[in-house]
């Protein structure tokens, strides 16, 4: 059952102690007065004007304690794990501006709560996976079910490096969500970074062609080469795992006076409008179809982050077939002949 406050739409709460404290007097003056026209005794007035002013107390402070007094409970439940408990904030005063801001913090709190449970329940998924193909691997090694031959060895070097990519973009993620990656721009030629992000990229997975193509040719950007190459690298990785066999990966790059736009394309499924946004959502993966069985689900994350610290944005484009990642970076570019 949900007590009155009668005093909720006051805005103040020293007008509404200010009240308390005036109809208590009220009351109590009033039945003493009232004790004195109608004869009866004193010394019972005196008690029965206490109790009603008592009474009269509760009924107008329940408004102002009550608030405190759930969200003291509500703190409780908190520190036992519970983020579920909300606090009643209809008052217009003080209290009410806290209990509001009360459950703010708790359903700020009971997010990150879940988030955290999905990190955990991510991260131990992901790391199993790798983590168990090298233990059977091992295991049959041993046992001389399986020799240790080089398809053998380069198979566990796979798994191996599947696991420092993801501690690696864990640790990556962790720097720039809590904003200690500070950029560090350089002015390079465009044509000459794409270049060098292709051919540190290509190493593993050279069957996959990559067709770089700059307008205009010649062109400077001002940018984090570091930061950035670890961008387009993930965007060549992520196109190259989804494209055809042997089919050519695009890269093409406009530069203007104020923005350097970077296209990369592929001819794979693409993704579905309604998933381009949740895409760049940390630990989402909606191709488990690609040809080394899928990345990590931490890479474009990353990516729009560092594109983010850069000013700049991230998207999928529409296009017909295939996929096309498209990178904007607001930032002064000039074009040299």
């Amino acid at each position: 059952m949900r007590l009155p406050r009668p005093l909720d739409p006051m805005v103040s709460i020293k007008a509404k102690l200010g009240v308390v404290v005036v109809g208590t007097i009220v009351v109590t003056v009033g039945l003493i007065v009232l004790s004195g026209l109608v004869g009866f005794q004193m010394r019972y007035s005196l008690p029965v004007g206490a109790v009603l002013a008592v009474g009269f107390v509760q009924l107008l402070g329940h408004g102002i304690t009550a608030p405190l007094r759930e969200m003291a409970a509500a703190a409780r439940a908190m520190a036992r794990g519970d983020y579920s408990r909300r606090v009643r904030a209809e008052g217009r005063d003080e209290v009410g501006e806290l209990a509001r801001a009360f459950n703010t913090m708790a359903a700020d709190l009971a997010a990150v709560d879940e988030q955290r449970k999905h990190l955990v329940a991510t991260v131990s998924h992901e790391l199993r996976t790798p983590i168990s193909a090298l233990q059977a691997l091992l295991e049959n090694i041993v046992d001389g079910v399986t020799a240790a031959d080089e398809a053998t060895l380069r198979t566990a070097l796979t798994q191996t490096q599947r696991l420092g990519r993801l501690v690696t973009q864990l640790l990556d993620l962790s720097r720039l969500e809590s904003g200690v990656v500070p950029l560090t721009r350089t002015r390079v030629e465009v044509r000459t970074f794409l270049d060098d992000v292709v051919a540190q990229s290509a190493v593993g997975r050279e069957s996959t062609p990559v067709v770089v193509s700059v307008t205009p040719a010649s062109s400077y950007a001002e940018i984090d080469v570091d930061r950035l190459h670890q961008v387009f690298a993930n965007l060549l990785d992520n196109a190259a795992r989804h494209s055809s066999l042997d089919a050519a990966v695009h890269v093409s790059a406009t530069v203007t006076a104020a923005a350097l736009c970077v296209v990369v394309t592929d001819d794979g499924p693409g993704i579905a409008a309604p998933d381009r946004d949740r895409v760049f959502d940390a630990y989402t993966r909606l191709s488990p179809t690609a040809r080394d069985g899928g990345g990590t689900g931490l890479g474009l994350a990353i990516a729009r982050w560092i594109v983010g610290l850069h000013g700049g944005t991230i998207s999928i484009l529409d296009t017909p077939t295939g996929c096309s990642v498209a990178v904007e970076l607001p930032h002064p570019a000039q074009e040299y002949s």
